[in-house]
């Protein structure tokens, strides 16, 4: 495949449940209570039960394996987590992903992702690097 800076490759928005949670918890082994339980959170402050920070960058990931399919190398993966993913009890939340070429050179391709939710941005310098073939 080959790349063009700036072109968007994937774009995809992943609506997760507390059943998302739930069974991201389960694969994971990350049982962390602020994850399911809302008096948790609130007690240590936060704003509600959050998605696990893996999952949102995996979700973030996975977009741009999917629209690659076999040809996704990837080899090299990174991201800052700025804000928590909210999931409501009863409408859960929103995580959209854009995914666009940032950078190519002979071996590799950097593909920026711009992950949001509300509105707001939840991964900063989330870029993944893939092999060029």
């Amino acid at each position: 495949m080959s790349f063009t800076v700036g072109e968007i490759i994937a774009e995809r928005t992943v609506h997760l449940t507390r059943e998302s949670l739930v069974r991201y918890a389960g694969a994971s082994g990350d049982f962390n209570p602020i994850h399911y339980r809302d008096d948790v959170a609130a007690s240590v402050g936060l704003p509600g039960v959050l998605a696990h920070g893996m999952l949102t960058m995996g979700i973030a990931s996975s977009v741009v394996v999917a629209a690659l399919g076999d040809t996704a190398d990837i080899t090299d993966y990174g991201v800052r987590f700025t804000r928590p993913v909210v999931v409501d009890p009863h409408d859960g939340a929103d995580v959209s992903v854009v995914a666009k070429v940032g950078a190519v050179d002979d071996t590799s391709a950097r593909i920026d992702l711009t992950v949001t939710h509300a509105g707001a941005t939840v991964l900063v310098k989330a870029q993944l690097r893939v092999a060029v073939r």
